[in-house]
């Protein structure tokens, strides 16, 4: 089941777990939102009718990011976007979760090989604030 995670009415995440395997597309987020994320399944065969995509201009101010977890586990923990923790989430092989909003801290729990997609330009130290965890989650 596609997991997402909430904090009051704002969307911060969304998981789609490995054994997620449902036939069709399902598209996880609103037509609105500024990274889009789905999950297709189609049988042998299926056709999908080659396009291009046009030009269209897009006005973006935050930035959302996709993890795809190759091997290994990673804990994800979420906060608020005043820095104040929620809660964490597992992620394991297979796992893809896209990060909405609020702010967000990693922890590999095993050897970890993911894959991180985000709008670019990066702009660097421009692009985020950092802040310290929470101690009990250290380590």
């Amino acid at each position: 089941m596609i997991e997402k995670i909430h904090h009051g009415e704002r969307l911060l995440a969304i998981i789609i777990p490995a054994t997620f395997n449902e036939p069709g597309i399902h598209f996880c987020t609103q037509d609105d939102a500024s990274q889009q994320i789905a999950f297709m399944r189609h049988p042998k065969g299926k056709e999908i009718v080659p396009h291009v995509h046009n030009p269209v201009d897009r006005h973006i101010t935050d930035t959302q990011e996709a993890l795809i977890i190759r091997k290994g586990s990673l804990r994800v923990d979420f906060y608020t976007q005043e820095k104040e923790y929620l809660e964490s989430r597992t992620l394991n092989e297979g796992d893809v979760i896209l990060l909405i909003a609020g702010g967000h801290g990693f922890q590999a729990m095993a050897d970890l090989e993911m894959i991180e997609v985000k709008q670019g330009p990066y702009v660097g130290e421009v692009d985020k604030v950092r802040f310290e965890r929470p101690v009990e989650l250290a380590g």
